[in-house]
């Protein structure tokens, strides 16, 4: 298994990558598990401290210039990736079905780039694992 597993999501990333998933039960597993999402900081006086309800997420441009939403599996997994955008030391826990459901046509998700345990969705596999999403998430 590449690299040390801290949670589930990394060791279904593992379990995909090793050829142990078929693409459409890695897609349906990955749904239920929760994903960390960088959130660009606002700048208040108590610390950690967020007052607006609009969020916005990290999102990047691909080498094909492709918009990219980054997720990583876990908080600690964002660290080093996140030292490159000052803007984006906060963010939240949520899971893959509820991003799923808020995100735009046409933007992938790359979730812990950069890492052996990451993994790429093109904005066709969302739409994909979109689908696999039930009405109640």
């Amino acid at each position: 298994m590449p690299t040390e597993s801290r949670n589930e999501a990394d060791t279904l990333i593992a379990h995909m990558i090793e050829g142990k998933l078929a693409p459409e039960e890695f897609a349906r597993r990955l749904l239920t598990q929760q994903f960390f999402m960088p959130v660009q900081d606002e700048k208040h006086k108590i610390a950690g401290f967020q007052s607006s309800t609009k969020a916005a997420p990290l999102i990047v441009d691909d080498e094909e210039g492709n918009r990219v939403l980054v997720l990583f599996t876990s908080p600690d997994r964002a660290k080093e990736f996140l030292g490159h955008f000052p803007g984006y030391s906060g963010g939240i826990l949520m899971e893959l079905s509820w991003v799923l459901k808020r995100m735009g046509e046409g933007v992938g998700i790359s979730i812990n780039p950069g890492q052996e345990l990451g993994y790429d969705f093109d904005p066709e596999m969302v739409a994909m694992t979109l689908g696999l999403v039930g009405d109640d998430a």
